[in-house]
Parts: structure tokens; C-alpha cells; sequence
């Protein structure tokens, strides 16, 4: 079934969809430069370890945007910080999912797809009563922006090592609590 001409549809993304997905991140990291470091394999980066769904947004029958949402792995500083901020130990970061891989093609930007990818995965992560949290380059402002307007909290921002010779700068941001 193809949803044409009714606005961003976000659908579950199954095995075939990886290579208009791998297209679509090669558009944005060429207009955007997300992601930072282009991946080997980015078909395997898309279907991370301990990865709980993911979605694409198709507009007009074609896939324009994705989403992924992962299970907190060690090494995943804002699992660290929202346990901290809680007053909680580490343990409790395991009530944590992680939103990552979201992309929007550069031609389809503006129509509201970045919400809707936002939305479906922390309804999943909600679903499995785990509490969304993500990090972002601090220099991607486009993003940033669109989680401060959906209301995510931030956290606080962190460098982290990412090779011998690259340091970045990475703003990690909590959902707001979902409603009673």
C-alpha cells in the first residue's frame, strides 16, 4: 500500500527500505554533514546493535526521513546523565532508550517529517516503559532546534573522543516527561 499525496507517512522500515534509506543519509551528509564521520558500512550503521525499531517517513511514495531508537549501550553518555539528574545509579540508565539515526532528505525539510519520526519513536520507547533520551553534535543547529521545539530537556553537553585526532562536542537531551 503507498500513501501518495497525503503528507508524511511513517511506517515501520523493513530490510528492503535500507538502500533508499542509504541514499537518503549520503543527500543529507553531503548538504548537511551528518552524519559527522561518514560510516564504512552504512547499511550496518543503520541497523545498530540493540536496536529496539526503526522508521522511515515516505512523502509523495518515496522514503524522505528515518528514525531509529536503540537500547542504552555503556558508552552512551546521555543514559549517564539522566540517571544523574534523577539521583539514580547507572543501573536505572537501563529504563532508557536511545533515539539516534534521524535523518531528513534536504528537499523534503519543513513539512513536519523530523516531528513525526520524533514522535513514533518515543511512542515505541514509551511502550516499553523507557524513557527517551538522544545527543547531538552541539554544531548541528538545525537539529538542536527541533528538539528544543518538541520540548526535550537538555541534559548537558559533553566532548567526547572520537578518534585519536577528533574531538566533538555533543549535546545530550532527555523527552520531557510523558503526561500522568
Amino acid at each position: 500500500m503507498t500513501h501518495e499525496s497525503a503528507g508524511p507517512y511513517v511506517r515501520p522500515r523493513t530490510q528492503g527500505d535500507l538502500g533508499d534509506c542509504v541514499r537518503v543519509l549520503a543527500q543529507v551528509h553531503e548538504h548537511s554533514g551528518y552524519p559527522v564521520n561518514w560510516p564504512a558500512a552504512p547499511a550496518a550503521w543503520l541497523t545498530q546493535p540493540a536496536l529496539l525499531g526503526a522508521w522511515v517517513a515516505e512523502l509523495d511514495g518515496r522514503i524522505v526521513g528515518h528514525v531509529a531508537l536503540a537500547r542504552s549501550r555503556a558508552g552512551d553518555v546521555a543514559p549517564g546523565l539522566w540517571s544523574a539528574r534523577r539521583g539514580v545509579d547507572a543501573v536505572d540508565a537501563g529504563a532508557t532508550a536511545v533515539v539516534s539515526r534521524l535523518f531528513v532528505a534536504p528537499s523534503a525539510r519543513g513539512a513536519g517529517i523530523g516531528a513525526s519520526l520524533m514522535a513514533r519513536a518515543v511512542a515505541e520507547a514509551r511502550e516499553q516503559a523507557l524513557h527517551p533520551l538522544l545527543d547531538v553534535v552541539a554544531t548541528d543547529t538545525a537539529a538542536v532546534a527541533l528538539y528544543e521545539r518538541l520540548g526535550w530537556r537538555l541534559l548537558g553537553t559533553v566532548e567526547q573522543r572520537w578518534g585519536p585526532e577528533q574531538r566533538v562536542s555533543v549535546r545530550c537531551y532527555a523527552a520531557a516527561t510523558a503526561p500522568p
